[in-house]
């Protein structure tokens, strides 16, 4: 009788995968709380994991669903205003820490986000390639100049204007952060992975072949549009509590372009890959702080060289898998098993 492939049970894989993911938390905290981090390091880490959460949550649109949206900064800075504002609204009528809020403001600031992706998303991904580059581009103009304006058309203080909205409390820390990054990328991985994931992949693929097969085109493609939209805005709201201002000017076409940077150097298509650019390009934003004008220029120069000699990115569609790792592990001598069956 033949031997077959071991395999780890899916309960084992989520358990390994939560450990692995609680001893590196458990690690670098202690490391903070030692000093051996110190705060502006643990602020880079923070900013870090809202890049991270930047890039995978646009990969979603590009990557797996093969759309070209350039307004990710402005579902960034949505989410950012939404949270900051909600939370330090409510904390003053309730009388309770800005912190404690973290998970509603998230929330919301999420959910207004996907709110504006789905008014933005039915009409513009009628549209394709350059066009659809285009309309959301202009769609992130105009909010960042709503958010330059609102104060004079509503005669009080709401988002600050041109000199920003101040005074938002510290509420981002690594600990929370990379929390919520672990949550994010779990979600995406696992809807990709369900019949809903396999729709909006068989959109990127052939969206006539996906069309006549039953998929729903328009309804997969808005809601690969939301949930991207919906996970920027809790970035902005991350981003807002880690850098305790939220500037308009932050958030131009600027902004958009780093972020899609992340997403095709890292692959397109690859969670690990957009993790690992965004981890990268920000850490080089942070050494380069004194030659930020020429900060796109390198940007540039570093997409030509990958395009020329990796045209699909860094890792392509690829994702790495800790499991599939240990799997081969276990069955290193499954060749040879299976010959020893096979001459029985």
């Amino acid at each position: 009788m033949r031997d077959k492939y071991k395999r780890i049970p899916v309960p084992v894989r989520y358990l390994i995968n939560a450990v692995l993911c609680a001893l590196f938390l458990v690690i670098v905290q202690s490391l903070i709380s030692g000093g051996a981090i110190s705060r502006y390091q643990s602020g880079i880490l923070a900013q870090i994991g809202v890049y991270i959460i930047m890039a995978v949550s646009l990969n979603i649109a590009t990557g797996y669903l093969g759309q070209l949206p350039l307004g990710h900064a402005g579902f960034m800075s949505i989410g950012g205003y939404s949270c900051a504002i909600f939370m330090m609204r409510l904390s003053d009528k309730l009388g309770v820490e800005t912190a404690d809020l973290l998970v509603p403001g998230l929330i919301f600031g999420g959910c207004v986000a996907a709110l504006f992706g789905l008014i933005i998303g039915i009409p513009a991904l009628r549209l394709k390639g350059d066009y659809l580059a285009i309309v959301t581009l202009g769609f992130a103009e105009i909010i960042r100049v709503f958010m330059l304006n609102i104060d004079s058309l509503l005669g009080f203080k709401f988002t600050g204007g041109a000199g920003g909205l101040t005074g938002i409390p510290r509420y981002s820390n690594f600990l929370n952060v990379f929390i919520t990054v672990i949550l994010v990328c779990f979600f995406i991985h696992t809807m990709m992975k369900s019949r809903h994931g396999r729709a909006i992949l068989a959109i990127r693929d052939n969206e006539i072949a996906a069309e006549a097969s039953g998929v729903n085109v328009s309804y997969y493609k808005t809601l690969a549009f939301v949930i991207s939209a919906f996970f920027a805005g809790i970035g902005g709201g991350l981003h807002a509590g880690n850098i305790g201002v939220m500037d308009p000017t932050k958030f131009g076409f600027m902004e958009s372009i780093e972020i899609l940077v992340m997403v095709v150097l890292g692959g397109m298509g690859s969670m690990l890959g957009s993790i690992s650019a965004a981890t990268v390009i920000t850490i080089v934003n942070q050494a380069l702080t004194s030659l930020s004008e020429y900060r796109m220029v390198i940007y540039a120069l570093l997409l030509i060289v990958v395009m020329m000699f990796r045209p699909k990115g860094l890792f392509g569609t690829y994702d790495f898998s800790l499991n599939h790792v240990m799997e081969r592990l276990l069955n290193r001598d499954f060749p040879k098993r299976m010959n020893r069956g096979a001459k029985k």
